[in-house]
């Protein structure tokens, strides 16, 4: 039988992702002063008033005034720096309680002379790669992206007037029973806009310079059914319609559900909290399988516990399609790869301020050298196996 998967995407203005954008952009700048830095940092949105609370151990200034600077500049570049949205990053209010990260936990993750850093807490993660897409990642969740990436970019060069920058996309896709796609059948977009613009210039323009241009032709039906701006109005947005929350959009930033997710989220994360770093090598390992061609869809999952360097568990599913066995494929994984959090760090190169750029539109999928999770340059240590 066939189905249908459906994957939803946010834009740079959602509130949750102001969040992660703020979190990660105080990362980036402790990673800058200090490449060393240990950061566990949330931020919470509400109304016209930033919350950035956690623990953070670096040595870079931590001052308040530094750290409210760091978060306008974040806000602005989500989009909020007009006063018509309500929520603006120069008169917002700003509360931060930053502490340093606790000893109990910094004694296990340290590297000392006669062992390796640990973990930074205990966790499953997982890494996904499918055929689908030239990123190997599903379709459903590269469409939303793709949707909410246009969207941001005809409201920032001025191609579509009246928006504002908080919206939704959503992408329904039929696939066969062997998993390969079909046909989009409904498609979802809600974005923020001025309160003089029609909902019918609305959608208008989100058909004519949003969906038309992203969506694949070949794979859009004569009922495929389009819902933009389904409530009928949507000019409050941002904090002010929706609290914000750091790590709250777990899907959006992975494989839109079509893989199975773990317990932790990534922003305002120091790579040597496993939650990031190992999702990270989990879809790098992941995106090896399927790109060698040994498998058409690989998931990874890789288990650790708090202050023990190697993996308690790696796991490889291939749901059916590798032309050997998935014992096999691990076994060779396990051979080529060190998964302790030092050696992901030092292969990936996780101490680079580099985390904000992960926050919109997934931290995968994404097709630039700095993602270094999305390289394929190992494939051929599955060569002898084809």
């Amino acid at each position: 039988m066939s189905y249908i998967f459906s994957s939803e995407s946010v834009g740079k203005g959602h509130p949750d992702k102001v969040s992660d954008y703020i979190a990660d952009s105080i990362l980036d700048y402790c990673l800058e002063a200090d490449p060393n830095s240990r950061c566990a940092i949330e931020t919470a949105l509400a109304n016209t008033t930033v919350y950035i609370f956690g623990e953070v151990t670096t040595k870079a200034d931590l001052s308040k005034d530094k750290i409210i600077e760091i978060a306008k500049e974040a806000i602005k570049f989500c989009g909020y720096n007009d006063k018509r949205f309500v929520f603006e990053a120069e008169s917002a209010t700003y509360h931060v309680n930053l502490n340093t990260q606790s000893p109990d936990i910094a004694m296990g993750v340290d590297e000392k002379d006669d062992k390796e850093q640990g973990a930074g807490d205990q966790g499953i993660m997982f890494g996904y790669a499918k055929d689908d897409t030239e990123s190997l990642m599903p379709l459903p969740i590269y469409l939303a992206h793709e949707l909410t990436k246009r969207l941001a970019y005809v409201r920032e060069q001025g191609i579509v007037k009246g928006l504002g920058p908080d919206c939704k996309s959503q992408v329904s896709v039929e696939y066969s029973d062997d998993h390969k796609p079909l046909s989009i059948t409904a498609v979802v977009v809600s974005t923020q806009h001025y309160d003089e613009k029609s909902l019918a210039e609305v959608k208008k323009d989100v058909m004519e310079h949003v969906i038309k241009p992203v969506l694949p032709q070949e794979l859009l039906r004569a009922d495929t059914k389009y819902y933009i701006n389904p409530t009928g109005r949507f000019v409050i947005g941002g904090p002010v319609g929706d609290s914000g929350l750091t790590g709250r959009k777990l899907i959006v930033d992975t494989y839109g559900g079509y893989s199975r997710h773990g317990g932790g989220a990534f922003s305002g994360k120091d790579a040597s909290k496993v939650d990031r770093s190992a999702s990270y090598m989990a879809r790098y390992l992941a995106k090896q399988v399927v790109a060698s061609g040994i498998a058409k869809t690989c998931e990874i999952q890789l288990a650790y516990a708090i202050g023990v360097a190697e993996p308690v568990a790696l796991y490889v599913n291939t749901f059916g399609t590798a032309k050997i066995s998935d014992s096999l494929i691990q076994e060779r994984l396990q051979k080529n790869f060190k998964l302790t959090p030092k050696s992901i760090i030092n292969k990936l190169g996780l101490k680079r301020p580099i985390f904000k750029q992960t926050v919109h539109f997934g931290h995968f999928g994404k097709q630039d050298e700095i993602f270094s999770w999305e390289q394929i340059d190992l494939i051929d240590i599955f060569s002898d196996l084809l």
